[in-house]
């Protein structure tokens, strides 16, 4: 059977008419950098940037460039804490959510 979209495709139509996926995204991206994966969480979180509000609106809200925002979440980039954090609190701003830790035991 052939594929009629390519997967970034898919995602960003889901994330648009899912909001239950597109909050698990979110969650996801920044539980996978919680956890030491930062590439993937990375990933994950451009993608959920350019499904929902684009990395000009982000920019703009966060003070950072557009073009570096592209940058901190390529495949070679490598964000900083406060504008790691400042992207990630915006983000559960736009999507009105608040994500919170929980340790747990190993």
């Amino acid at each position: 059977m052939a594929l009629t979209r390519n997967f970034k495709e898919t995602v960003m139509a889901r994330v648009q008419a899912d909001l239950k996926f597109r909050d698990a995204l979110l969650e996801e991206g920044v539980e996978a950098m919680l956890v030491g994966d930062v590439d993937t969480g990375k990933a994950i979180l451009r993608d959920y940037i350019k499904a929902t509000v684009g990395f000009k609106q982000l920019g703009a809200e966060t003070g950072s460039s557009p073009k570096s925002l592209i940058r901190m979440f390529g495949p070679a980039g490598n964000p900083q804490a406060r504008n790691l954090f400042a992207v990630i609190n915006y983000l559960q701003h736009h999507a009105r959510l608040k994500l919170h830790v929980t340790a747990q035991p190993n």
